[in-house]
């Protein structure tokens, strides 16, 4: 049984506003020690978004739980005095904020690594550092409809809108980011070298919706070198999910207590399977299928047959069954009732609102036979000021006192 939580003796210092803090959430729920540096006013995010939990935002805790909230004014040099003594003693620093804001300060990169030459500095932001777009102001959004992954809807009224979607960018940019972080730590520790890591949102979001993007590139290709599947007759098919509209044993069916499962019986063997489970071998000497990745695409009678046959069990019955008879058949889920699933309850630990402020999804990593340190809830603004000067830099009263004298904590605050 280990003792000590994987990341321990990682030490990050953050500077961040908003969302780009998830960059280090992973890495708090691994053990790793993440100071945040907030300015006097704090992190606007508390204030941010919906819900509002006892007056305060959810994404404030979940994203900046675990953390250690200290107030610096970098706009004192006894702010930027600080900031630079606790860079001697940590791994990595990141801005997650607009690329430039700590080198405008003294603090960027070239500053710290000159106190730490094994200083890992990582910038996260929504466009990046370069590119025509690197000085738009943004949010979450438009990183996913940057790259193409929300589609435009409209209202009875004939007015546009954002419908509802998995926000890509905003969570994938900042675990990009962790795992830069730590490949770039795991190399300064092994030569002594730091580096530079900066990466984009929007980036991010491109990059996890790789197939589509690559589908209609690879469509520009000659129809002789780029085709469909097998099973689709070498017919190109519409690229990513969109392809899947048409599917008829892959695709989503109404059970009896109107819930939906997905059946997916794409292979021919669990395509027999599920034609014997249900007593219905006609269905497969009719159609019998090809060997692999055949969704029976377009066939109205086919799918009219399923659909009367998904209507006569619950979706907890076809889940047994297809477990069963061995034919791939899966919940499908909301938000709301994912949290219900007995798989879901199964593997995934929700932090209680008793100890966080709200219920919150933990890390989904499991490490067998340990058991990963709790985060501690969010932090008020500068909550931690005092004691991570003792405890990081050893500091003492006279030296938090003359700090704050030189405004380091700005207004009095800490």
């Amino acid at each position: 049984m280990a003792t000590l939580p994987p990341l321990h003796g990682l030490r990050i210092i953050e500077c961040s506003a908003l969302g780009p803090a998830q960059i280090t959430t992973p890495l708090v729920d691994l053990g790793a020690e993440v100071i945040k540096i907030e300015p006097p006013a704090g992190d606007y995010i508390r204030e941010m978004t919906w819900p509002i939990v006892e007056g305060v935002s959810l994404m404030h805790l979940h994203l900046n739980r675990g953390k250690r909230s200290l107030v610096l004014d970098l706009r004192t040099e006894a702010g930027v005095a600080i900031l630079k003594e606790l860079a001697v003693g940590a791994d990595a620093v990141v801005e997650a904020m607009r690329p430039g804001s700590l080198a405008r300060r003294g603090v960027g990169f070239d500053d710290l690594k000159a106190v730490n030459p094994k200083i890992v500095f990582c910038t996260i932001s929504g466009y990046g550092m370069t590119g025509p777009y690197r000085d738009f102001p943004s949010h979450g959004v438009a990183y996913d409809t940057w790259a193409g992954i929300v589609n435009v809807a409209t209202d009875e009224e004939g007015f546009t809108y954002i419908p509802e979607h998995a926000s890509i960018g905003i969570h994938a940019g900042p675990l990009f980011g962790a795992l830069g972080i730590l490949a770039a730590v795991t190399r300064a520790r092994a030569t002594g070298e730091g580096s530079y890591v900066e990466l984009a949102q929007s980036d991010a979001a491109a990059a996890m919706d790789w197939l589509r993007s690559e589908t209609y590139r690879a469509y520009e290709r000659p129809q002789s070198e780029v085709t469909g599947n097998k099973s689709d007759n070498f017919e190109r098919r519409a690229p990513g999910t969109a392809g899947m509209v048409e599917g008829v044993r892959y695709q989503v069916y109404e059970a009896a207590d109107h819930r939906h499962v997905l059946f997916m019986a794409s292979e021919q063997a669990f395509w027999k399977n599920f034609c014997e489970g249900v007593d219905r071998l006609d269905l497969f000497e009719r159609w019998p299928g090809s060997k692999y990745a055949d969704h029976a695409r377009g066939n109205r009678e086919l799918q009219a047959e399923l659909r009367t046959i998904f209507a006569t069990k619950t979706s907890v019955e076809w889940l047994e069954f297809g477990g069963r008879v061995n034919t791939p058949i899966a919940p499908v889920n909301t938000p709301q009732t994912l949290l219900e699933d007995p798989q879901f309850i199964d593997r995934f630990e929700l932090l209680p609102a008793a100890d966080m402020g709200s219920d919150q999804l933990f890390t989904p990593l499991h490490f067998i036979d340990e058991e990963l340190p709790r985060p501690a809830k969010a932090p008020t603004v500068g909550q931690h000021t005092e004691e991570v000067l003792r405890r990081v830099l050893g500091y003492d009263e006279a030296q938090i006192g003359a700090a704050r004298e030189a405004g380091a904590f700005g207004g009095g605050e800490g």
